[in-house]
């Protein structure tokens, strides 16, 4: 490639390396899968600057900041980039495509290397983002696994992947299981752009000749938005359920479940948001079980009060072609029922 104008985010594969010049926690909020953070400009330098440039003005920022970029770039060249060989050609962005990656890309030349900038910046991957899930979602020959809280959706899926069907995962993406007890034990969600940058990432390989199986979600999990384009896809695509009687539920509840006896005070915290539901007198009996441990009884009325009733309600008003859902039963949701109902899956085809 030439030294000739920057690149579109379709080329980003042709570089041997693609550097997110922005800050640290610019980098964390949401990035180009792939992409290595060498910042020019550290958290507190950017803030230093940017005070400098509202009460000092462009020039003495320019010239703060230019000596902090200098010892940035002189730090990178000491450490992540020097084994790099003469041959290597990297792709440098920032968040609209300006100083911060063309400063870098000015240096990277100097020496030798043909680096590139890439267009529009991180504005651009995000733009592309959203067009290519709009422009995939109406693609997507989707099966749509239902069935109520407790059903191992999610581990059939995982039994799915392993059997080498295609999968989205859209609890993974996010990380959380969707429901109000479905935080992930000591993980943080990303930013809503990090998690759509996450589904645009397990989308792109996907074959869509052959079924991609996902789980029934609302247009929410957690407090992410799931996509427009895709949760019109979800909702009109055919469903298969998985009708897993209320004792293997159960049981399965309380294995996959079991850390949420781990902190009995965030699980009472928790199930507080459900007052306006329930009311009082029900709330403070889950809370006392919450705080007891005794997660037996709690997941049980959970179920028969909370999740079966949403379940029932949700269903037929937001799945399409819910009328005309293919079911299939099962008393057994241990690690063989899980893989017994991927098979049973996979050859209804």
């Amino acid at each position: 490639m030439s030294h000739r104008g920057p690149v579109r985010v379709a080329d980003r594969h042709a570089f041997h390396t693609l550097i997110d010049a922005r800050s640290p926690a610019e980098y964390a909020l949401d990035h180009i899968p792939g992409a290595i953070n060498c910042p020019v400009l550290d958290d507190d330098e950017r803030r230093i600057v940017g005070t400098i440039y509202k009460q000092q003005g462009a020039f003495e920022a320019r010239r703060v900041g230019g000596a902090m970029v200098a010892a940035n770039l002189a730090r990178h060249l000491q450490t992540q980039f020097a084994d790099q060989p003469a041959s290597w050609k990297p792709l440098v962005y920032c968040w609209r495509g300006g100083m911060r990656s063309g400063s870098m890309v000015t240096w990277l030349r100097l020496v030798g290397w043909d680096a590139q900038q890439l267009a529009g910046g991180y504005k651009a991957w995000r733009r592309h983002v959203i067009d290519r899930l709009a422009e995939l979602a109406p693609q997507l020959p989707l099966r749509v696994i239902c069935g109520p809280t407790g059903s191992a959706k999610t581990r059939v899926l995982q039994a799915l992947a392993a059997r080498g069907a295609q999968v989205l995962d859209l609890e993974a993406c996010a990380r959380h299981r969707g429901s109000v007890l479905g935080a992930w034990p000591g993980v943080e969600q990303p930013s809503q752009t990090a998690f759509e940058t996450a589904l645009l990432h397990a989308l792109e390989p996907l074959d869509l000749q052959r079924t991609i199986y996902v789980e029934a979600e609302s247009s929410k999990i957690g407090r992410l938005a799931v996509p427009q384009p895709l949760v019109q896809r979800l909702r009109a695509s055919p469903c298969i359920e998985i009708a897993a009687s209320v004792p293997a539920r159960l049981d399965f509840l309380l294995r996959d479940y079991a850390n949420l006896g781990d902190d009995p005070a965030l699980l009472a915290h928790q199930l507080g948001l459900l007052k306006e539901l329930h009311g009082k007198q029900v709330i403070a009996r889950w809370q006392d079980w919450a705080a007891a441990g005794a997660l037996a009884p709690l997941f049980a009325e959970l179920v028969a009060l909370h999740y079966d009733p949403l379940y029932a309600r949700s269903q037929s008003t937001h799945l399409h072609q819910w009328a005309t859902r293919l079911s299939l039963a099962s008393d057994d949701l241990s690690a063989a029922g899980i893989d017994a109902l991927a098979e049973q899956l996979l050859a209804l085809g």
